[in-house]
């Protein structure tokens, strides 16, 4: 009497008990049609594990010969199952999906229609697999578009934010980096991100180590003072402060009252020559001229208290300076205009035994090999100033001969 009250005290005391042991339920001995079982028992415990064969002729849903299965509170997971010895089973390809059968198996004969996932496509527009005497035959390819971009390039002393890792970028994906503690990129309107442009990443502006204003050597010292600058020498846009290719050393520029009798002024590209004071346009610090130009399809590269350098994405080519100065009115200089350098192929059936299904990218100059309707069979493009030229599909025999349609 006293061991049954004790008994119930503890179940009110610990209820989690009493929950624990109604959770997990035995399994029946399953139903196998055509099969058998060990160990062959009634009942099961929970989590106990058998394994079960076919007769001749048939075969368990799962690779070999034999399969296992366990008892998950009062289930049998996976149901053990006998098929016909020429049946199919389920099959993984990477990067795709299809209709699975409710029965978990499929019978001889049977077709499955994949499609890929976003950013994949079928490698010969072969999409299909049919069950052919117990195996699959022509399994589909997912593979990589070729718009698509694969992970983004290490940028040294940075890192990607706001997005995991992933194997497949799809076109037009912009993706943001921050550099770490004591690097920068210079210039703060220049957007430190980078885009996936049929299947290349644009340039990323490089982290670079922060320091002081006038830091680096080269650099040009700003003069605000009354001074004797007799031989003082102008800059030029470019580095410290001069352009590549540019003659001279590193120059001041003077902005204050001072004699300039001998100072010798420079010119966007003048390489060091030399002219009078006030023969040509004078440049400021860029602060002084409010917000840079905007260059579309183009983005700073550098900046200098100076100057400003343009660089043009991917598939654009620069016309013009690249390089941008505060003139002495408060003007920027004329910005370069990035042109575009490439062709495109639209979506569509073209008469050259070719179908597109996403818009194809060429860049001018480049040749690309593309894949036509016939299997094995490719013809080639090429972008030559802003127009496409395609050859025939092709293919090679056994015997290294060219076989074209």
């Amino acid at each position: 009497m006293c061991t049954t009250c004790f008994g119930f005290i503890l179940l009110i005391w610990f209820p989690g008990l009493l929950h624990a042991q109604s959770a997990v339920q035995p399994c029946r001995a399953p139903r196998l049609v055509g099969g058998y079982f060990v160990p062959d028992e009634q009942i099961y415990a929970h989590e106990t594990e058998l394994t079960y064969a076919c007769d001749e002729g048939l075969k368990p849903v799962a690779e070999g010969w034999w399969a296992t299965s366990t008892c998950q509170n009062g289930k049998w997971s996976p149901q053990p199952q006998c098929i016909d010895e020429n049946a199919c089973i389920p099959i993984t390809i990477p990067n795709s999906k299809y209709t699975e059968n409710e029965n978990g198996w499929y019978a001889q004969g049977a077709t499955l229609r994949t499609t890929c996932d976003k950013g994949y496509e079928h490698k010969n527009r072969d999409a299909t697999a049919k069950c052919v005497n117990g195996t699959w035959s022509s399994v589909p390819v997912c593979e990589k578009s070729r718009s698509t971009c694969s992970e983004p390039p290490k940028i040294p002393h940075a890192v990607i934010i706001h997005r995991e890792y992933q194997e497949v970028f799809f076109a037009d994906t912009a993706v943001q980096y921050e550099c770490e503690d004591g690097y920068t990129v210079e210039g703060t309107h220049i957007n430190k991100s980078i885009i996936c442009m049929s299947g290349d990443w644009t340039e990323a502006p490089p982290c670079i180590i922060e320091t002081g204003p006038g830091a680096g050597g080269g650099s040009a010292e700003v003069g605000t003072s009354d001074r004797d600058t007799s031989t003082g020498r102008g800059t030029q846009p470019g580095g410290g402060v001069r352009r590549p290719g540019a003659g001279g050393g590193s120059a001041e520029v003077g902005t204050g009252s001072r004699d300039t009798s001998t100072g010798r002024g420079t010119q966007p590209g003048a390489g060091g020559s030399s002219t009078s004071s006030g023969s040509g346009p004078s440049f400021i610090t860029i602060d002084n001229c409010g917000t840079y130009p905007t260059v579309p399809n183009g983005v700073v590269v550098q900046e200098d208290r100076m100057y400003l350098k343009y660089k043009c994405n991917s598939f654009y080519t620069q016309v013009g300076l690249d390089t941008v100065v505060c003139q002495s009115d408060g003007t920027w200089s004329q910005p370069p205009t990035c042109k575009e350098a490439f062709c495109v192929m639209s979506p569509g059936r073209y008469d050259t035994g070719l179908t597109l299904h996403t818009s194809e990218y060429i860049k001018e100059g480049e040749t690309k090999n593309l894949q036509c309707i016939w299997r094995d069979y490719t013809l080639a493009v090429q972008c030559s100033n802003g127009k496409i030229t395609r050859t025939r599909c092709c293919h090679y025999s056994d015997h290294q001969r060219r076989v074209c349609n």
